[in-house]
């Protein structure tokens, strides 16, 4: 359990026992009021199963070690996992609930049936996924060490199941409120357009969210940085009386939780025989002060010329 708060996979797994038992009452709702609105929502919860079980798939490709194809081991198979989740969220919760609901609404004959147990279920959904989305505010908060607020925290962390996670059930607490208004509206009315604009709403929504995810997983597939914090402390290894330059350092993500240094130093003349001694210190140091990470680090030493052009 502790590995799974680690690895930000909790709160997928949380989640995916929400959505079960939401979809299971969105489609008895659907079956007894033929509300678009209440059929965009089991849309967007069967969706949001098969993604939290993608993600969990993707987990455990990314839990597998090294091997001679992959030699820095498997971990950005999560990003790719959770690229697909993206798009099924797009296509399969989004674009399919904006064309139903689109139906509906020049549909002349569309009707509402049994509106007040259309709104229980869609309480009992709303209890459920604010539940889901409480335990993944908690584990954005164990996992949020530098105190970040939640959406420079979100678009700087590289886990990416955890960005899924709260992006898919706020956005299910945000639908579930929309399709509750639209239920009162039709119920109160008698305009059944109240129930399919706010279907076609939710399904917006959920493709606005797929488009703000598909961009922060392009950026983790091709490769990012450290954060900020972690390259400070990186570069604070190299602070040594016997280092003269970090003549540079680069560093990418492997994985939510891997990460690959590479750097080029200068050692003053008085202690290059001792290149060795030096180089694995600041190995050790870098480890300790990532303890949270798998860290693979390549250090070369070389002389600091001030007038060095890299040729491209």
């Amino acid at each position: 359990m502790e590995n799974l708060k680690k690895s930000g996979m909790f709160s997928v797994i949380a989640a995916l026992g929400a959505n079960i038992l939401v979809a299971i009452s969105k489609f008895i709702g659907y079956a007894i009021s033929g509300s678009a609105a209440m059929l965009n929502e089991s849309i967007h919860s069967i969706v949001d199963c098969s993604n939290q079980i993608l993600l969990l798939f993707g987990d455990k490709r990314a839990s597998r070690g090294q091997s001679e194809l992959h030699q820095f081991g498997e971990g950005r198979a999560k990003y790719f996992f959770s690229t697909i989740v993206a798009m099924m969220l797009f296509f399969g919760g989004g674009a399919l609930g904006v064309m139903e609901a689109f139906e509906k609404l020049t549909h002349p004959s569309h009707e509402v049936g049994n509106p007040l147990i259309v709104i229980i279920i869609l309480l009992f959904g709303l209890a459920i996924e604010g539940s889901s989305l409480r335990i993944a505010m908690k584990e954005i908060h164990e996992l949020n060490t530098e105190k970040l607020s939640t959406l420079k925290f979100l678009r700087e962390s590289r886990h990416s199941e955890i960005l899924i996670i709260f992006t898919e059930d706020f956005c299910a607490v945000i639908g579930l409120i929309l399709a509750l208004l639209g239920t009162i509206l039709t119920m109160v009315t008698g305009i059944a357009e109240f129930d399919a604009i706010s279907g076609m709403l939710i399904g917006l929504l959920l493709m606005g969210a797929a488009i703000f995810l598909a961009k922060e997983f392009y950026s983790l597939i091709i490769g990012e940085s450290v954060t900020a914090s972690d390259l400070l402390k990186i570069k604070k290894a190299f602070e040594r009386p016997e280092v003269s330059h970090l003549i540079d350092v680069k560093t990418v993500h492997l994985g939510p939780t891997e990460i690959l240094v590479a750097a080029k130093i200068d050692i003053f003349e008085s202690s290059e025989s001792e290149a060795y001694r030096i180089v694995n210190e600041i190995e050790r140091s870098i480890r300790q002060s990532l303890v949270d990470k798998k860290v693979y680090i390549y250090i070369e030493t070389d002389k600091y010329d001030p007038n060095y052009q890299r040729i491209q």
